[in-house]
């Protein structure tokens, strides 16, 4: 009988690491704190740093603005999502983990900060900062596709495979936008969780009516 596998050793967080995500996320969390009460003109970098408790140094050792602290958890959402991606089967089509790492009910407290960011304002500079975090999200999501597709797949396959997945995507947070507004309750964040699936789904499916 053959022995079994023995587990690859998990790497633990170094304490530093831990330390540098406590203090991203308190910094993201007091600009959304901010962005619930007031509009972006009426905060500043400083507001933010005093409410997390850091220096204004340390906040742009993290973030280069405050938009790009609020947009983090769109960020932190996909990144979520790819993730997931990953840890289904190699040989499972790649539209079908896509799907369902978008449809999937991990990640929610995630989705939900990315629903209410979203929701609490269209601001310009926001949505420069968004759309960021969703390219950034597309180089990641074709990374995964060339691993998991057959070698040598057509690079003009595997570029509009990810950018329909990513458009569908972005496609499904402004329906949910146009529908829900500011309604960010466990029900329409379910919602929106439900119009990503499908925007994958018609992808998948070659958009039959």
């Amino acid at each position: 009988m053959p022995l079994p596998e023995t587990p690859s050793p998990v790497t633990p967080v170094s304490r530093r690491e831990l330390n540098k995500v406590a203090t991203r996320d308190a910094i993201a969390g007091a600009a959304l704190d901010f962005l619930r009460a007031r509009s972006f003109n009426e905060f500043t970098v400083d507001d933010v740093a005093a409410a997390a408790g850091v220096s204004r140094r340390t906040f742009f050792n993290y973030f280069p603005s405050v938009e790009a602290a609020v947009a983090s958890f769109t960020q932190r959402y996909l990144d979520g999502v790819i993730e997931e991606m990953e840890t289904r089967p190699v040989d499972e089509p790649i539209l079908k983990s896509a799907e369902y790492a978008l449809s999937a009910s991990g990640h929610s407290r995630e989705l939900a900060a990315l629903a209410e960011t979203c929701a609490l304002t269209q601001d310009p500079s926001l949505g420069r900062f968004q759309l960021q975090a969703w390219e950034a999200c597309s180089a990641k999501i074709t990374a995964v596709a060339r691993h998991r597709l057959p070698a040598g797949t057509d690079e003009l396959y595997i570029n509009a495979l990810v950018g329909a997945v990513v458009g569908g995507g972005r496609a499904a947070l402004l329906v949910w936008l146009n529908e829900r507004g500011s309604d960010t309750s466990a029900e329409s964040v379910a919602r929106l969780r439900d119009l990503l699936g499908a925007a994958v789904a018609h992808v998948r499916n070659g958009f039959r009516s």
